[in-house]
């Protein structure tokens, strides 16, 4: 990538549009966390190819701010560019608009693509660029049309049914649904605009963006129809019909600025962080214009926490899904196995055992993709959050330290995110250490019981406490839901220490996944995927727990047993038996004697009395 030229490019356009500044998000116009190639706009002018960033481009100078998961290995990627990495969250890092006023000084003019731009980032764009010195901004221009030669069109994956044996409820229902909770906030309709609410609400499933089983669209929702804008060559005769069927109409995709021009109610629900600006815009023209009767009730799509609750169908699907996935980490371990602690563990790699993990996960049945890139963090490679593996960065085993292993899959009846932290043989006292520490707060989210309407905020220090009192810390959270045979990133619903108002509730799933991350030495992260259920109702109120879906051993050879509490001990043990009594059946004999090993007690040693 020549990433000089491309700025070159970009500011040749820039001073012909009189612009001191562009701004490149990293979203789509659904504002998904994974997007498809088409709008990598942020990677293209960068080069960084990180989840999460925002590349800002000036006429002299350029900057990318992306949070902790990504310090690494952004440094990594913008070295020999003249691109400066700055560091959400960490003192001393200029906000955006801040950084944007002190380069381009007070009454300049800055551009952000408004269709890949949420209403609410723009807005506070906007008011904060103001704030500069009366700097503005435009939001109707889209410079990459113009300098990305052979840019990836926008994808014509075709889509497929997702069986209501899995669903649990039909598209039908759920429509119903959505509506009586429209008319709870008084609104007659709404724009659908996340692409993985609109394939959970219809019973389809995609292939448009990698991992994440959905398809580009819009779902535009009145009191009498609802109409899908999606470009139709996706849609199969049989999908057609089915759509009918539900009561679904059918427009292309770039016609949903007609349709929302062409709504006749007299409210529509638009959720500000999901809608982009530009559709935004259309639908307000309107409300101040020659149609005055349409109001923008600004709100949370409702959709978002319905489909976090998961049917009896889809736990079951979830506890199907574990068991399959859990089958392969055991077979994969077990290979693994005798390369531990020998010199023979250098004929693998970081990606070599991606591809082994990967082909016995394939042999599962339902089993449809994974569900993001993993990530085979070897020694130093593991401190870096969101390591995924390159030819170039590929590094083999050595008979010694950690190997962090974060891996997932797509099972059409589940989706499954573990990580496992591996030793391949000998560990210094400062690894165990740290990894008995991120174990007890892995521990303590697991045996937490909460009231019901609890914010996972509210229970992040439990992963914590452990490690604070050795001054250790991570900036990313502690847990995210996870979709069925949907985004393996699920929300509003977290653990973290931000503040998120959305409670946990029986029915959801939501990952356990502290870690440490020390920069050249090595990382540890232990995963788990939960449930949230009930536990006991008393004088109080209601209260929940987690059940642990994910059925894979936990490495004991790391462990410190002196510093686990009782408690702690228990629970280890007592999971290691449920795995043992899950999984034994489904494997060969040699299969079962490495997991009876596996997941043997722990027995803390007996103290000495010496008289």
């Amino acid at each position: 990538m020549n990433i000089n030229q491309r700025l070159q490019d970009l500011r040749e356009v820039m001073q012909r549009e009189h612009l001191s500044a562009f701004i490149f998000p990293s979203t789509d116009p659904h504002q998904s966390e994974y997007v498809a190639d088409h709008w990598k706009g942020r990677e293209f002018i960068s080069g960084f190819n990180g989840s999460a960033g925002t590349a800002v481009v000036t006429m002299t100078s350029a900057a990318l701010w992306t949070d902790s998961r990504y310090f690494i290995a952004a440094e990594d990627q913008l070295k020999g560019t003249e691109f400066q990495l700055m560091k959400l969250k960490v003192e001393g890092t200029p906000a955006i608009p801040e950084w944007i006023g002190r380069e381009c000084g007070p009454g300049a003019d800055v551009a952000v693509d408004g269709t890949c731009s949420s209403a609410n980032s723009v807005k506070e764009l906007i008011a904060d660029l103001r704030k500069q010195g009366g700097i503005t901004l435009r939001t109707n221009l889209d410079p990459l049309a113009q300098i990305w030669r052979n840019r990836p069109p926008i994808p014509e994956n075709p889509v497929e049914f997702y069986p209501l044996e899995y669903a649990g409820e039909s598209a039908h229902d759920k429509i119903a649904r959505i509506r009586e909770a429209l008319r709870e906030k008084h609104a007659d309709g709404m724009l659908m605009a996340a692409l993985d609410d609109i394939a959970w609400t219809l019973n389809l499933r995609g292939s448009d963006v990698h991992c994440n089983p959905v398809f580009v669209s819009y779902l535009l929702i009145s009191s009498r129809d609802v109409t899908l804008y999606i470009n139709k060559v996706k849609l199969s005769s049989e999908v057609l019909t089915y759509l009918k069927t539900e009561g679904v109409g059918v427009a292309p995709y770039e016609d949903v600025r007609k349709g929302l021009n062409a709504y006749f109610e007299y409210n529509i629900l638009l959720d500000p962080d999901e809608v982009n600006y530009t559709l935004y815009e259309v639908v307000r023209r309107q409300e101040s214009g020659v149609r005055s009767k349409i109001e923008i009730i600004e709100e949370e799509s409702p959709v978002k926490r319905m489909k976090t609750v998961k049917n009896e169908r889809e736990i079951a699907g979830f506890r199907s899904a574990m068991l399959k996935d859990g089958i392969a980490l055991v077979k994969f371990l077990k290979w693994l196995q005798p390369y531990i602690g020998k010199p023979e563990i250098s004929s693998l790699t970081e990606i070599s055992i991606d591809q082994e993990l990967t082909a016995l996960r394939s042999e599962q049945p339902l089993y449809r993709d994974i569900s993001f890139d993993t990530i085979a963090g070897y020694q130093e490679h593991g401190a870096i959050v969101h390591y995924e593996a390159t030819p170039e960065t590929d590094v083999p085993l050595r008979p010694e330290g950690l190997l962090l292993l974060d891996s997932g899959a797509q099972y059409l009846n589940g989706t499954t995110d573990i990580t496992r932290t591996i030793a391949l043989g000998p560990l210094t006292d400062e690894m165990k250490k740290v990894y008995t520490l991120v174990l007890k707060g892995h521990i303590q989210i697991e045996l937490c019981k909460f009231p019901s309407g609890t914010s996972g905020t509210q229970i992040d220090v439990l992963a914590r406490q452990a490690l604070w009192r050795e001054g250790l810390n991570y900036l990313h959270g502690t847990g995210h839901g996870v979709g069925t045979y949907l985004n393996v990133h699920e929300g509003p619903h977290q653990i973290r220490m931000e503040w998120k108002p959305a409670p946990l509730v029986a029915g959801m799933t939501v990952t356990d996944e502290p870690g440490i991350y020390l920069a050249g030495k090595f990382g540890v992260r232990i995963e788990n995927t939960l449930l949230v259920t009930p536990y006991k109702e008393t004088e109080f109120g209601k209260f929940l727990q987690f059940d642990s879906l994910t059925l894979c051993p936990i490495d004991k050879t790391p462990i410190i047993i002196d510093m686990l509490t009782q408690e702690e001990l228990d629970w280890l043990n007592a999971y290691h038996q449920r795995i043992f009594d899950t999984l034994s059946p489904h494997l060969a004999p040699d299969e079962v004697i490495w997991l009876r090993e596996a997941c043997s007690a722990l027995i803390p040693p007996l103290s000495i009395c010496v008289v």
